[in-house]
């Protein structure tokens, strides 16, 4: 089979790039070895854990709602499987909507194990070889599993394993407090799971602003959610009907299912990448240049597995900029603002630099707004007022350098700071733009007016 540009990986970044590909005019070939595409996001990654994340804030709202409103409801409780039929008819609506895409712009999927034999051709197990002029590597990631001993019990399970669970766990160790693993927390302690988080280093979510990442172990500690930060697993001994977790200075904990998220690695072995001379890392992933280009001139990366970001969206963007240069024109991935969205109860969200970043970069010529959601009328009658909108700008300028979200639909009012960013706005752009009231988005305006000293919906900070 013969093609213009093919592309191994059907995920985010690589049915991006075969759609992008084929709407420049390229014959294009994509091969995918699963049984749909979509890749990790959309079957087992990002798509699914949302739709669970969609039961727990039901299941929340059913409790906590204040009769104040005047609703009056019952205690609910959680029908499981049926929380399952949604999350998995989620999943088949969006692997379908990427297969009629294909369809749609004229894209081939050769389904199978593909590995490049040489520089011009992908070999697919069962299927026929892929020739090409040019090819995309977008293979994505896979969760790593450190070496501890006892890690290898099948009630040690990584994300994939969780999603395919078919009951609640009485008790859930997670190893590791990063977005997976607090996201999947998040949702398990609605559930009703006792959840217990170990984490090595001595904060959750540690790449994320500081202020944001209290935040949430204050509410995770209100709720119940055991944390043991700064403490490093050492063995965990299967008793035949539960899991013994052994970590810190002796100490232990119960569980009948532990959740392995300490991260994900780019997915590059056993594609040929040594054998067509493609550069990569076991860890950094695929070289790239700014185009997506590799050492193989006309061999192109993107998503996981090229080493920027782990994230969908990114590779949605990646996977454009690499469909486009590979089908000959010119374009380049540059300095997106790119948003840190993370689904756990308080959402929290955040795009450009933290506090922290801000301050190693521009030392005391940073300006810190915060506007609390207490404060936000919409948030106050939504009874949903934990948490806060938090902007950082430098002083001289007044550049915005970057915005933190804590609260009530974080991840969605993040896109209006993405923009901003995007933009190069002064934190002046963001103080005197129009928003509407009664709106969480007035959240976002009216940090920046306290960051300008000029806040009328607050009391002036104290000197």
């Amino acid at each position: 089979m013969e093609c213009d540009v093919a592309v191994l990986g059907g995920g985010p970044a690589g049915y991006t790039a075969a759609i992008r590909a084929a709407q420049l005019g390229a014959h294009v070939v994509c091969v995918e070895r699963e049984p749909a595409l979509g890749g990790t996001c959309v079957r087992v990654g990002c798509i699914p854990t949302k739709a669970w994340v969609q039961t727990a804030h039901a299941l929340h709202a059913a409790r906590e709602i204040d009769p104040k409103l005047g609703v009056v409801a019952r205690e609910p409780s959680l029908d499981f499987a049926q929380a399952n039929e949604w999350k998995n008819g989620v999943v088949k609506q969006m692997t379908g909507g990427v297969a009629s895409l294909f369809k749609a712009n004229g894209v081939t999927w050769a389904q199978g194990n593909g590995r490049f034999s040489d520089a011009q051709t992908i070999a697919v197990e069962g299927a026929e070889s892929v020739t090409f002029a040019s090819a995309i590597v977008a293979t994505g990631s896979y969760p790593m599993r450190p070496p501890i001993p006892g890690l290898d019990s099948p009630r040690c399970v990584d994300s994939t394993g969780l999603l395919a669970q078919t009951e609640v766990p009485r008790r859930l160790v997670v190893l590791g407090g990063g977005i997976i693993g607090c996201e999947f927390a998040s949702i398990f302690q609605r559930f009703g799971t006792e959840v217990t988080i170990v984490e090595m280093l001595d904060r959750l979510i540690p790449q994320e602003d500081g202020d944001a990442t209290k935040e949430l172990q204050k509410a995770f500690g209100e709720r119940g959610i055991a944390l043991h930060l700064a403490k490093q697993c050492t063995q965990v001994d299967d008793t035949g009907s539960a899991l013994v977790v052994h970590f810190g200075e002796g100490e232990t904990v119960e569980c009948d299912l532990m959740l392995v998220s300490v991260g994900r690695a780019p997915l590059v072995d056993g594609i040929g990448l040594e054998q067509i001379g493609v550069t990569f890392d076991q860890r950094a992933g695929v070289q790239t240049d700014d185009n997506r280009r590799t050492s193989v001139p006309h061999i192109y990366a993107a998503g996981d597995v090229a080493g920027y970001w782990q994230l969908a969206h990114t590779g949605f963007r990646e996977g454009e900029v690499a469909a486009e240069n590979a089908t000959g024109h010119d374009a380049a991935i540059g300095e997106p603002a790119v948003p840190r969205p993370i689904y756990t109860d308080p959402e929290i969200a955040g795009v450009g630099l933290t506090e922290e970043e801000a301050r190693q970069q521009h030392g005391e010529n940073v300006a810190v707004g915060r506007f609390p959601w207490v404060a936000n009328a919409r948030a106050v009658m939504s009874g949903e007022a934990v948490g806060w909108v938090k902007t950082i700008s430098e002083k001289t300028y007044g550049e915005l350098l970057g915005v933190v979200i804590v609260g009530p639909h974080a991840t969605d009012l993040i896109e209006a700071a993405v923009v901003a960013l995007d933009a190069e706005s002064t934190i002046e752009t963001v103080a005197d733009g129009m928003a509407a009231h009664p709106t969480f988005g007035e959240g976002l305006k009216i940090a920046g007016q306290v960051a300008l000293d000029r806040a009328v919906d607050l009391p002036p900070r104290r000197r």
